[in-house]
Order: structure tokens, then sequence, then C-alpha cells
């Protein structure tokens, strides 16, 4: 009982904290640069974080729309283009570009999700779908948030599977879709809360590297897949995700990523597991954390 009630003390805690510090960034630097009013309320609405992804974006909007109305995008102080991408896609409805980059990734990451949710929470959808520019996935999601079975369902966890270069497959990607671009997925399974039902104070992204939000609700499910392919488009582009863990994220991921430059090119994953193509990937599946 005390344990439960200090850590409902220190999310209400975090709330205040979050939002004074939401408050004073778009006071600062943070502005919603592209505000659309849709013709009607979203039913699903999507929210991203991008940082220069200009490679990938065009697919990611395409894929995401087909799931999501509408879309929000959290643009990190990109300097790729990315951002006039996100502004001609017909799905994007706003775009809150951050000003100043903050090196320091411990509380980025949540604040920035958190920044999208209230955004979001202006449009009223009936669910929110939070994932990130290099997931791709599988499984119609969009007719389940739709149906009768979704009616009692609080948040939709999704199994994501971390896509790898091997040496029969490491042609660097360049366009076109990114779902199935690669044969090789890892067996360790990641399930990420991604899909909420959009309640007065149901979710909130609150702590340190906060991948996914802290929900009220009871009644959260796993279901469906996702390609990840933050390890997979390109030899330079895991170089490049080396570089940018090792130089802005605390420990343990600095020291993790330092040693895995130079180290693109796989025979077994990052776990050392054996790698599957999707389908036995799946299959083979272990949960981690």
């Amino acid at each position: 009982m005390l344990v439960k009630l200090y850590q409902k003390l220190c999310r209400y805690y975090l709330k205040i904290v979050f939002n004074l510090i939401i408050a004073y960034r778009f006071y600062q630097k943070q502005y919603v640069i592209l505000s659309k009013k849709p013709s009607k309320t979203p039913y699903v609405l999507g929210i991203i974080l991008m940082r220069n992804e200009a490679l990938i974006l065009q697919d990611t909007l395409d894929h995401l729309s087909k799931i999501a109305d509408k879309i929000i995008v959290f643009d990190d102080c990109s300097n790729d283009g990315s951002r006039k991408i996100a502004e001609q896609h017909h799905a994007v409805i706003a775009i809150i570009q951050n000003k100043k980059w903050m090196s320091n990734r411990i509380y980025e990451e949540s604040i920035n999700r958190q920044t999208l949710l209230q955004h979001a929470l202006k449009y009223n959808p009936s669910w929110i779908f939070c994932c990130d520019c290099d997931e791709r996935f599988e499984g119609n999601i969009r007719n389940f948030l739709l149906s009768k079975e979704a009616w009692d369902i609080d948040g939709v966890r999704i199994n994501l599977l971390d896509a790898y270069l091997t040496d029969t497959d490491n042609i660097a990607y360049t366009s076109g879709p990114v779902f199935n671009f690669r044969h090789f997925y890892g067996p360790e399974k990641r399930e990420i809360l991604m899909i909420w039902k959009n309640k007065k104070n149901h979710a909130w992204f609150l702590g340190s590297i906060c991948r996914e939000p802290f929900i009220d609700g009871k009644n959260i499910i796993s279901k469906f897949w996702c390609q990840h392919y933050g390890k997979a488009l390109s030899i330079q582009h895991w170089e490049d995700t080396c570089t940018f863990y090792s130089e802005n994220f605390p420990e343990p991921y600095k020291t993790k990523w330092l040693l895995r430059k130079g180290n693109a090119i796989h025979t077994k994953s990052d776990f050392g597991r054996a790698l599957y193509n999707w389908e036995d990937a799946k299959l083979n599946s272990i949960t981690v954390n």
C-alpha cells in the first residue's frame, strides 16, 4: 500500500514538473509551425517524433496514415529536409518544431512525447497511436480499433522485433516501402504500449527515456507485430546510430552503442541469438525488457 502511494505521489510530482517544463519550452523555443483543422474528429490519431528522418519519412507517413486518420509530428531540430516532407503530407495536421537541440536525452524523449500527447488531446481522438519513424507494422490495426472487439480495450502492446544487416543482405535502403525490406530478424521481442484509448488524464509519458506512457486502464492486450529498422537501413545508418546514442545518451546506452561501432553486419542478434526470417522470428520470439 505504501509503495503504491509513493509511486502515485511521484507520478503526481512528475506531472507537475513536466507540465512546467513543456510550458516553458513552448515559451522559449518550441512552436506549432503547422496546425490544420481536420474536416472531422480523427478516430485514430498518430503521434510521432522525428529527427533527420528524410530518407524514410515519406514511407513512414504513408505507412502510418493507413492506420491513423491524421498525424501530429514533433520535429526535434531536423536539418535534412524532414520538416518539408512532413508539411507536404496529406495526413499531417500539426508539426511542433523544437528550436534547440538538447544533447542530454535522459528526459528529452519523455518530455517530447508528452508534448505531442498534450497537443493530440486537443483533437479529441478516440485512439492515440504513438510510434517511431523506423517502425513498420503488420496486421490490420485500424480495422481492429474500429471493431467491437476493441470496445473494452484500454491499450494495445505491439510486439517489436529488430531487423538486422547480414553478409547476404546489406544493400543500403534508398527508397520505396521499408516493410519487409530486410530478410533477417532477431527473436528478441519487446512488447511496447503504442496504442491507447483517449480518456481524461488516462496516459502520461513520465520519467527518464520513457518510450511508452503510463496509463490508468487495466485491460491492456498484446497484439500485432512490428519490424524495427533502427539497426538495418544501411551500414552508414548503423554507424550514425551508434554515434548518436554513444554521444547523447547516459549509461548503459553510451557504452553499449559505443562498443557496437564497426559491427553493422550480423551473424547473430545483438543479444547473441540466431537470426530468422520474419515468420520464423515471430514463432521463435522471446520476450525481453
